[in-house]
C-alpha cells in the first residue's frame, strides 16, 4: 500500500519515518527522490545536508551522494546509500512499501 508524503519545496529535503525506516525525501526541481536517511560513511543522518541539484552533501563530513541512485559523488562516501522508488501524485509522493519489504528480504 502506498504511503502519501507531502513534497518539500524544490531544493529542499524532508526527513520522515515509514515502515520502521528513517528516510529522506529530496525535491530536485519538482522530482522526488527518497533515500535512507543514513550516510553510508559515518552512519549519521543526512537530514540537514545541503542539496545542490542531484547531489546531497552529508552534514557531518561533507561527503556527497547522488540522490538519483544513492551512488557516492565525493569522498569520504564510498558505498551507495539505499534509494527507494517513488512517484509524484499531485503535491504528494507515494513510496511502494511492497518494494521496500522485498528488498529487506
Amino acid at each position: 500500500m502506498p504511503v502519501p508524503i507531502p513534497l518539500p519545496d524544490p531544493g529542499r529535503t524532508a526527513p520522515f519515518r515509514v515502515a520502521g525506516r528513517d528516510l529522506l525525501l529530496c525535491n530536485v526541481d519538482g522530482a522526488p527522490y527518497v533515500l535512507d536517511d543514513r550516510c553510508s560513511h559515518a552512519r549519521t543522518a543526512l537530514a540537514g545536508g545541503r542539496l545542490s541539484g542531484f547531489v546531497l552533501e552529508c552534514p557531518l563530513h561533507g561527503g556527497k551522494i547522488d540522490v538519483r541512485d544513492g551512488s557516492p559523488a565525493a569522498p569520504p562516501v564510498r558505498r551507495a546509500v539505499a534509494c527507494w522508488p517513488v512517484r509524484r501524485v499531485g503535491e504528494r509522493i507515494e513510496i511502494a512499501l511492497a518494494t521496500a519489504a522485498a528488498r529487506d528480504g
